[in-house]
């Protein structure tokens, strides 16, 4: 039997505009084995687990769990903890870490704020602090979500991880099963589908030269989705390559179509007509789902570039 993931490809299912949204990312370190549900469904107190993702709920803030890549002893003790907050919004991008005895503390977040752009609580709770290393490669390896994210996923993980790539960890749900192996790439927070080791060290090499690549991206998680592949349609127009060279301004309408205004740092403007289609044939969109269904895609239909009046003279 096909995996979701072999279907989607071979179907070859546009990737664009079919990132996980979350203008800010908060990724905490708990190894061992996790659940469907990973917050509760881990070593981590589900209690915990069940209270950050209310704490996150209508803040912007989406809450992850991240491990090393490797075999994951079942043991139920877990010593100091990376901690990683990361805020996506072009121009205001930032990833800062900390290192913690007591994940308990994530709840003195102020997740309004950090969803927001404001980093001030996560470095008074937990003495948080610019992160300086290599971007993190986020692979998603949850196979009790998707076996395709654990058939797929865990091998790169561990290819890049032996191969002296730093920055890889493993983490719960990125979303779109099948278009497993996924990846998020933060600082900048673009996630990436149908990826390989090679494609990967390309693209983390751009990242720290602040560069994007299309190839293989799913979009920005700052923005929603038609707002993602209105972005990464402008790119593909223009040639622009420059991480944070362009904001979603503006998005008018609703599904199954929406007027995007895109800008340029350099005070251009685009607008871009999306619209929402299905997938068709009726494919499985998890490998653990038996209905078929027909997933939305998000079409581009017309990019233009504005030109804006210039302002009225004060008289």
């Amino acid at each position: 039997m096909s995996t979701c993931s072999t279907v989607s490809r071979d179907l070859d299912e546009p990737i664009a505009g079919t990132a996980a949204t979350a203008t800010t990312w908060l990724l905490l370190e708990q190894p061992g084995p996790w659940g469907a549900k990973a917050l509760t469904q881990s070593h981590l107190d589900p209690a915990l687990g069940r209270a950050l993702e209310a704490a996150a709920q209508g803040t912007g803030v989406r809450v992850a769990l991240i491990r090393r890549p490797g075999r994951h002893a079942d043991c139920k003790t877990a010593a100091e903890r990376t901690v990683y907050v990361a805020h996506t919004v072009p121009g205001r991008v930032w990833l800062r870490t900390a290192t913690t005895h007591e994940p308990e503390r994530l709840l003195d977040l102020d997740f309004a704020a950090l969803g927001a752009g404001d980093h001030r609580s996560f470095d008074a709770v937990l003495q948080g602090r610019p992160h300086t290393g290599d971007p993190l490669a986020l692979v998603c390896t949850n196979g009790k979500r998707d076996r395709c994210c654990a058939l797929l996923g865990r091998p790169l993980a561990a290819e890049l991880s032996a191969s002296g790539v730093d920055g890889v960890w493993e983490v719960t749900h990125l979303g779109g099963h099948r278009f497993s192996p996924t990846l998020l790439v933060l600082p900048y927070g673009y996630a990436y589908g149908r990826v390989q080791a090679h494609a990967v060290k390309e693209l983390l090499h751009s990242v720290q030269e602040g560069r994007i690549v299309l190839d293989g991206c799913r979009g920005n998680s700052a923005w929603e989705r038609p707002g993602q592949a209105a972005e990464l349609a402008v790119r593909t127009a223009t040639g622009e390559d420059a991480a944070q060279a362009l904001r979603v301004v503006r998005t008018d309408g609703a599904a199954p179509r929406w007027d995007v205004t895109v800008a340029h740092v350099d005070g251009r403007h685009w607008r871009v007509v999306v619209a929402q289609g299905a997938s068709l044939p009726p494919r499985p969109e998890s490998c653990g789902v038996s209905v078929l269904g027909s997933p939305a895609r998000m079409d581009v239909v017309a990019v233009r570039e504005l030109t804006l009046a210039p302002p009225a003279l004060a008289s």
